[in-house]
């Protein structure tokens, strides 16, 4: 019996070796974390429904690291021209991104560990001259912003958020459709019984761009000395815009209004496992980065290495522009970390040393395997949703085209720290090789010199309205993250 024991051990020992299981996350979890993952599940939504653009998401994430005792490096003066270990302090770039960093013990030659996430999302952005007239309806014209199903965001409701600068410089911030009693704004769609040719055409062409005009009202404005003007509706919208904001019709041409969709993020499904929301790509990770640099800066040591949250802009269009991961912001953050109080002043040989010697996670999210669309992932190599944080090696389409593609030691130093804290953790790749793809701002950062692994939450039904997420995947994100910052 002993020998039949013993050679069963072995079978199921060599069994560990040739076959990768992944178990659900749910499994064997106790009350205590069980809370835990209602608690920082319930404290994302409230960070969701409060951030639902880039420049909501930053003030949100400004707010909770002031609160969490970060300066500001651009308000506090010279009181930061010299850093000292366990110092947190942030910089807010045009309103748009946020990086923050907490001071380790080690000097900045010796490299920072960094966690960088994007806080933009797909949307509906109004033209500069929007408002129009057609058949005693008021519409906005849009251009949609990232990659879209278009035929996604007819008929579902949408609220209106941004902000107005006059030529004065003063500004105007507006949100419309969040408050209960509010109104909300839609796309129109064609009813079924008139669509015959438009069911026929191929679903990216269904709904063209041009389509995607917001209902704005239908109310004329009623004053008996306009009584000849033939856009009385427009006149009416303008009307009540100028009564309640200030806002002229000039000022849609230097404004930033988006519409996204007005419902709050949700829970899904009978047993409350899942997230429902529109923005989880990717402030599902951006908002694990910042919790767990905010915990680890409450420790009452500083650490060993300083720690960098990067929450970038753009990502969605390419991550360029003055607010994106392509401009120089990042670098010369990390510029301003490297030469801080240095007697000699520093150099730009320094920064560049600190670069090469630092350590990033890009997290972004991953595509989960969807069974409804089982033909366009590669089983073998996809996240599954509720197994764990996804640790993708490259991105990128058509042949790793735009990806960073991190060695082998440094993904082997990843798992080996997601082991030591046992955080579970799987593989994921965005689909079958030859079925798309994506990109991540992981590239950017590499081309610093720095080693880059993209590091995520899965998603279901990524891009769209209503995207679907894993309370389990969120928790042991943010445990991922916490892991690498401390132990890496």
């Amino acid at each position: 019996m002993a020998k039949e024991a013993k050679t069963k051990a072995k079978k199921e020992k060599l069994s560990d070796r040739l076959f990768f299981k992944l178990k659900s996350g749910w499994e064997g979890i106790d009350k205590k974390t069980d809370k835990e993952v209602e608690d920082f599940a319930s404290a994302y939504k409230q960070f969701l429904d409060k951030g639902k653009t880039e420049r909501e998401c930053a003030d949100t994430a400004c707010e909770i690291l002031e609160k969490n005792g970060f300066v500001n490096i651009d308000s506090s003066g010279a009181k930061l021209k010299k850093l000292e270990a366990g110092m947190k302090i942030y910089k807010n770039i045009r309103g748009k991104s946020v990086l923050a960093a907490v001071i380790g013990k080690k000097s900045a030659e010796e490299g920072f560990n960094i966690l960088g996430a994007h806080i933009d999302s797909p949307r509906l952005d109004l033209k500069q001259n929007p408002l129009y007239e057609d058949s005693d309806l008021a519409l906005f014209d849009t251009h949609y912003y990232g990659g879209i199903k278009k035929y996604q965001w007819t008929a579902i409701p949408l609220s209106m958020h941004g902000v107005f600068i006059n030529e004065a410089g003063k500004k105007t911030t507006i949100k419309i459709g969040e408050e209960p009693g509010d109104p909300v704004f839609t796309v129109t769609d064609l009813l079924p019984h008139l669509a015959r040719e438009q069911m026929e055409k191929k679903a990216s062409a269904a709904v063209e761009g041009e389509d995607l005009d917001i209902l704005a009202g239908s109310r004329p404005y009623d004053d008996s000395q306009y009584k000849e003007e033939k856009e009385k509706v427009k006149l009416g919208i303008l009307d009540l815009l100028n009564k309640k904001y200030g806002i002229t019709e000039r000022d849609f041409t230097s404004a930033e209004i988006e519409f996204v969709p007005a419902f709050k993020a949700s829970d899904v499904g009978l047993d409350r496992s899942l997230i429902g929301a529109y923005g989880h790509d990717d402030r599902c990770c951006a908002y694990p980065a910042l919790a767990a640099i905010v915990a680890l800066a409450k420790e009452k040591s500083a650490p060993e290495k300083t720690l960098v949250l990067y929450l970038s802009d753009k990502e969605e269009t390419g991550s360029a522009g003055n607010t994106g991961a392509r401009s120089v912001n990042f670098e010369n953050f990390l510029a301003y970390l490297s030469v801080a109080g240095k007697t000699d002043g520093g150099s730009f040989e320094k920064m560049r040393e600190a670069c090469m010697r630092s350590s990033m996670l890009s997290t972004d999210v991953n595509a989960a395997f969807d069974p409804t669309y089982a033909n366009v992932f590669d089983k073998k190599n996809v996240s599954y949703l509720g197994k764990g944080i996804v640790l993708e090696k490259y991105t990128g389409s058509g042949g790793k085209y735009g990806a960073s593609d991190a060695n082998a030691e440094y993904v082997a130093k990843v798992q080996a720290v997601m082991n030591k804290n046992k955080v579970q953790w799987q593989c994921g790749e965005l689909g079958k090789v030859d079925k798309g793809g994506g990109g991540t701002i992981a590239l950017y950062a590499a081309n610093l010199g720095m080693d880059v692994l993209d590091c995520g939450v899965p998603v279901l039904s990524m891009h769209s309205p209503f995207e679907i997420i894993s309370k389990i995947d969120l928790y042991t994100t943010y445990r991922g993250y916490l892991a690498f910052l401390k132990d890496l």
